[in-house]
């Protein structure tokens, strides 16, 4: 009988014929999808970013040089900054999480030749305004 059952799930479940039955095969209950644990994961929300992100901060003459001079999201100015690193090959090679400073960033690091990622970012945001 249970073999019987079995076979007529998978044929009502191939043609489209359940409309919305779910089957457990473990107590052998019949259940709406709404009700079945094999019912479809509801879509969560996309997240919004925080609107203290998005407002435009205003680089100093310094970081100005590496990022420019226009007003920019904080996010935009991390973008651009790590562009900079990435196309002048600045990230120590041993140690990734730490930068190496050329001329333009030494300014921006307060004059120090090499600082790590966290340090970075309490740096700039001291040039933002």
């Amino acid at each position: 009988m249970r073999h019987a059952k079995l076979l007529l799930l998978i044929f009502l479940c191939s043609t489209g014929m359940n409309s919305g039955l779910a089957h457990d095969f473990r107590n052998g209950s019949t259940q709406t999808l709404e009700e079945s644990s094999m019912a479809p994961a509801k879509k969560k929300k996309a997240r919004k970013p925080s609107p203290a992100f998005m407002k435009p901060l205003t680089p100093s003459p310094d970081l100005g040089a590496v990022v420019g001079s226009k007003a920019l999201p904080r996010t935009e100015v991390t973008k651009k900054l790590w562009a900079y690193i990435k196309k002048n090959k600045l990230q120590d090679s041993k140690n990734k999480r730490m930068i190496n400073a050329d001329d333009s960033l030494k300014a921006v690091f307060g004059g120090k030749k090499q600082v790590s990622m966290f340090e970075m970012t309490k740096l700039v945001s001291k040039h933002l305004k």
